[in-house]
């Protein structure tokens, strides 16, 4: 099962269970690419694609323009799970974006997500963060959430990174 199925999952036993707002969890992964900055920017900074990620199926723009705050994406996963997410910010100069999930099957809440690039050497250093709440059950306590979440985030870099080989 992959990583947000596995997550989807998780998520979907929420329903069934009694579950609650924790405090503020904070996630952040990296990694560096040997492509520079404007390359990986021109594959992951468009908001209404996130082709790029390994386990997403579709990502269709339902609001708003493209890469305009307001913006909202519907994102279908492999496995059918959807999640609309809503965009705060976006400054391509900077090459960063702000988002937030407005619906998930994830065990999170209040999610508010940003992912950025930044220049290493002759290549780039991608950023990608998020502070929320997990939602307790008996199967995700905060630890498991901040795990489906890194996991979400490891996994997009791998298909980043497939992606940009293939250039």
């Amino acid at each position: 099962m992959n990583i947000l199925g596995l997550a989807c999952a998780w998520g979907l036993g929420l329903l069934a269970g009694t579950a609650s707002a924790a405090g503020a969890l904070h996630v952040e992964e990296t990694t560096t690419l040997d492509a520079p900055p404007a390359v990986v920017w021109q594959v992951i900074g468009k908001f209404s694609s996130l082709a790029w990620h390994p386990v997403v199926a579709q990502t269709q723009l339902t609001a708003g323009q493209d890469n305009k705050k307001g913006a909202v994406r519907k994102v279908t996963t492999r496995d059918g799970a959807v999640i609309v997410e809503k965009l705060q910010a976006l400054d391509a100069g900077a090459h960063r974006m702000r988002y937030e999930i407005v619906e998930s099957p994830l065990p999170v809440a209040h999610y508010v997500s940003t992912l950025s690039v930044q220049a290493a050497g002759k290549g780039s250093r991608i950023t990608w963060k998020s502070d929320f709440d997990a939602v307790r059950s008996e199967a995700v306590d905060d630890a498991k959430a901040k795990d489906i979440v890194a996991g979400i985030y490891k996994a997009g870099f791998d298909g980043l990174r497939e992606q940009l080989a293939s250039k």
